[in-house]
């Protein structure tokens, strides 16, 4: 048979896309299943609450001891995708069927959650509790809607959005992709954490500043469009509408005993997602050129993990490395590089020492240290911090020897 005759030709495409199958397409599914831990929290609360009161916080333990403890024993997936498979994976529209799939199983777990929570022989602590479980399912929301930021369809900023709604943290679907991207790594962005920044330092100067970019982003948005703030095509007001609706629909349905729970989940949601911000460019730093202008974003710039049992539930998000350098690609087609910073452990499991300044930074900054060479002057280091870091991993010393080579040559 001739190569180049039509049946030839299909025979081979049909070959070559049968070269490669993702081995992790049926593992996705983890991530729209994982609001099950939320709802089973809520539901085993609201059918007995004395006797299964332990499953209130269900959420916290899961995320906090069992995935950790199961990632460690999985173990890494560092296997990328052969370039030539990359596109049909990317086109391939189940992988964004799972990542919509997280929605509505997200809306169910916080329903059924503010039910158990409203109940009158509900305690207030109970009600904080079962708000810290679902807070975790909508926490990682927030990873949801960060891959729907990236589409540029306008369905997928709306699907956005409604991700974002429980917490309340409608600013991100604008700061992430327009403003985080742009300067992400350097003092400028409110979003990369610092040497020497602790967690409650950087939760304050994230959560105000990504607002305020958020609002700085929208209003220029609508300035090119000859429009005000005020505006009916306010992406911003859109949203906060919707957020506003959704839990004024809740205090009407389940009365105002369900606001400690739907406020604690917003809080302890988004907060969990800035501890994840916290931890993916800690101390990394773009090099200033001459002109004031940052060089592009690199892999480099991030920290990378292959932490496989995590990658699955945040859909690759630790593979954070590509997801910068080149950030329209699917999350199924993201790569690993073995040059860029590593992290010491998946996402999962570094939730904990993120929030403990101490231990953070004992397992953090000599890695900052060693990608830069003992040059910290190449890293992003928190101004209060600055003095005692070079002091303590001999900074000044590396300058003042700089300083007398020049006298010992003469």
């Amino acid at each position: 048979m001739n190569a180049n005759t039509p049946m030839a030709l299909l025979k081979q495409r049909a070959t070559e896309k049968a070269k490669h199958k993702d081995p992790k397409r049926y593992l996705w599914l983890l991530s729209p299943a994982l609001p099950m831990i939320g709802l089973a929290a809520a539901t085993g609360y609201a059918i007995a609450p004395k006797k299964l009161r332990a499953l209130s916080a269900l959420g916290p333990i899961m995320l906090h001891g069992v995935i950790p403890l199961i990632d460690k024993i999985v173990g890494a997936d560092a296997e990328n995708h052969p370039e030539e498979a990359i596109k049909e994976l990317e086109n391939d529209p189940y992988y964004m069927r799972i990542v919509k799939a997280y929605i509505p199983a997200q809306y169910l777990a916080t329903v059924v959650g503010a039910y158990a929570a409203s109940r009158k022989g509900t305690p207030l602590i109970d009600q904080v509790i079962l708000g810290m479980s679902v807070g975790a399912v909508n926490g990682i929301a927030l990873n949801t809607a960060h891959e729907l930021s990236h589409k540029s369809e306008k369905v997928y900023h709306y699907l956005s959005h409604l991700a974002l709604l429980p917490t309340g943290y409608i600013h991100f679907r604008i700061e992430h992709p327009y403003g985080h991207h742009r300067r992400v790594a350097t003092p400028e962005d409110p979003a990369s954490s610092q040497m020497g920044e602790s967690f409650w330092q950087f939760w304050p100067r994230t959560v105000v500043g990504s607002f305020k970019s958020a609002i700085e982003i929208e209003s220029r948005r609508l300035e090119r469009k000859g429009k005000q703030f005020w505006s009916l095509d306010n992406e911003l007001l859109q949203g906060w509408a919707m957020s506003a609706a959704f839990h004024a629909s809740m205090i009407a349905l389940f009365g105002r005993r369900v606001i400690p729970y739907m406020a604690t989940q917003a809080v302890y949601g988004f907060t969990l997602f800035e501890v994840i911000n916290y931890l993916e460019h800690y101390g990394l730093k773009r090099e200033q050129l001459a002109d004031g202008k940052y060089v592009r974003t690199m892999p480099e710039h991030s920290w990378n993990s292959n932490s496989m049992v995590t990658n699955l539930f945040l859909y690759q998000l630790q593979r954070h490395s590509d997801h910068h350098a080149y950030p329209t690609r699917a999350f199924q087609a993201l790569r690993h590089f073995e040059d860029v910073p590593q992290l010491p452990a998946g996402y999962s499991s570094l939730l904990l020492p993120a929030i403990i300044p101490q231990w953070w930074f004992k397992l953090m900054d000599q890695r900052v240290v060693d990608h830069y060479k003992g040059d910290l002057n190449k890293a992003n280091v928190h101004p209060k911090a600055r003095a005692r870091l070079f002091a303590k991993y001999g900074v000044v010393d590396q300058l003042l020897n700089k300083l007398a080579k020049p006298a010992e040559t003469v």
